[in-house]
């Protein structure tokens, strides 16, 4: 199985796969293509269609979309238990990926995914504002109804956890007001070893995309990458 990926340190819908797969201890290649680059797209068409990432290569057969990759590798990977094996409680997690696949736009537009530091707060709109209601009432609703005996929203951790990775993330970076319970999922997210994995070989890259820091003030800086560097 072969994985396509942006830069770890932006690229949300590529976090979502990579975690998965290292979660669930599935072998894997993987490829980094660097975005905003002169050949980004061409290489990115060698994976999918829509010369977006990321994009997995399983034989002669491809998959691109992250919800789309989720679903095939819980199929290719029966025994991974990939998604809760509760029938409620697993047609609760798919239409909760669906909703984040489609939804949460306000918090997804004014706070891409930005791994290198975290942001000073700031008032973000009323859409964000929404957004983070709208996600402390789906996750307080998977934890309390599914979620008991494990630190997921689904008790252990799967293929939900990883769909909304991008998103913890995010509500981290920015210092985002959240609730008490929702500070306790981000930081189960954040200290999970195929999060920190990600997060270590992201900090390798040498690639910086300055325009996903402007109108941002930089509370702390995690890493700098070499073409940020004076």
């Amino acid at each position: 199985m072969k994985l396509a990926v942006g830069n770890k340190l932006y690229s949300s819908w590529s976090l979502r796969a990579g975690m998965l797969l290292r979660a669930f201890d599935i072998p894997f290649e993987e490829t980094v293509i660097a975005m905003y680059k002169g050949d980004t797209k061409q290489r990115m068409l060698e994976y999918g269609p829509t010369g977006k990432v990321p994009a997995i290569q399983d034989g002669d057969i491809n998959i691109w979309e992250s919800l789309s990759i989720l679903e095939y590798v819980a199929e290719r990977y029966l025994d991974k238990n990939i998604w809760p094996l509760d029938v409620a409680a697993r047609a609760h997690a798919r239409s909760a990926c669906s909703e984040m696949h489609a939804g949460f736009m306000g918090i997804r537009s004014a706070c891409p995914m930005n791994l290198t530091a975290s942001f000073k707060p700031k008032d973000r709109g009323e859409e964000v504002e929404a957004d983070v209601r709208r996600l402390e009432e789906l996750w307080n609703e998977a934890r309390s109804r599914f979620g008991a005996g494990g630190d997921f929203l689904y008790g252990e951790f799967c293929a939900a956890d990883a769909m909304f990775a991008p998103v913890v993330t995010r509500l981290d970076t920015y210092q985002i007001p959240v609730s008490k319970s929702m500070r306790t999922y981000m930081d189960a997210v954040l200290n999970h070893p195929a999060f920190l994995q990600w997060k270590d070989e992201a900090f390798q890259e040498p690639w910086f995309l300055p325009h996903y820091e402007e109108g941002e003030s930089v509370d702390t800086r995690f890493y700098m990458p070499d073409e940020g560097r004076l």
